[in-house]
């Protein structure tokens, strides 16, 4: 029982951005695990329909953090990796499962032509998953790719069983190699903003220029210190 666990209250508790109190979250993940009863069961069944709800893509129109949140995302017809982790980590807190927020550099080795044009090269950085609380320990879970996205490019769909990590894939089901992991920035109990802007001016400065990404919510200048240090 969680009161026997010490040091998971905060990966239970809503957030702005992790609002796993919001009425339309809090249903979304009732109706998921409706009949289900041990807490494994309800983590992969979140786990499915996360993946599948919302499709994977990374050409956000308007890049703000509103678009981060998990009520926004459950809206939404398609959004990148970031508020589907959010998601799936608000609908599981609201069935009472501990989770948090993961976020990890990888390289992607079949990415689309526009995608490489966006990014400026095969570097994804602040990739990012869920980690749930599951029988006593954490379980990585990556609802990015959704099924139909995956049929399409020839990928495996990533599966999860609530027992073993389910980060990354590594290849193609044709054998090609996929992605790699090459930097973990670690878990977080919330969003960490601006820990993401300062991963993404490293990694792709062009998104801070004039008409970039970035410029687009005047909120995201104000999440580093005049030294460049995070004060998210």
């Amino acid at each position: 029982m969680l009161s026997e666990t010490p040091g998971l209250e905060e990966y239970l508790q809503p957030t702005a951005t992790i609002d796993s109190d919001h009425p339309e979250v809090v249903a979304y993940a009732l109706k998921i695990t409706q009949g289900l009863t041990t807490p494994r069961e309800k983590a992969v069944a979140l786990y499915y329909a996360v993946r599948d709800l919302v499709m994977y893509d990374m050409n956000v129109e308007v890049f703000t953090r509103e678009v981060f949140k998990a009520s926004a995302c459950l809206h939404a017809k398609r959004t990148f990796c970031i508020p589907k982790a959010v998601l799936l980590a608000a609908t599981a807190r609201a069935v009472g499962i501990p989770a948090r927020l993961g976020f990890a550099d990888v390289t992607n080795h079949l990415a689309t032509p526009k995608m490489l044009e966006q990014l400026g090269g095969d570097y994804f950085a602040f990739h990012g998953y869920t980690d749930l609380f599951i029988e006593g320990k954490w379980v990585k879970a990556t609802p990015a790719f959704n099924e139909r996205l995956c049929r399409f490019f020839k990928i495996k769909p990533l599966e999860f069983d609530g027992i073993q990590d389910s980060v990354f894939h590594e290849f193609s089901q044709d054998g090609k190699k996929h992605m790699e992991y090459l930097h973990d920035h670690g878990t977080f109990a919330d969003m960490p903003f601006a820990l993401m802007i300062q991963t993404f001016r490293k990694h792709y400065p062009h998104w801070f220029k004039s008409g970039g990404s970035m410029t687009q919510d005047p909120a995201w200048a104000n999440l580093l210190t005049a030294d460049g240090k995070i004060s998210n």
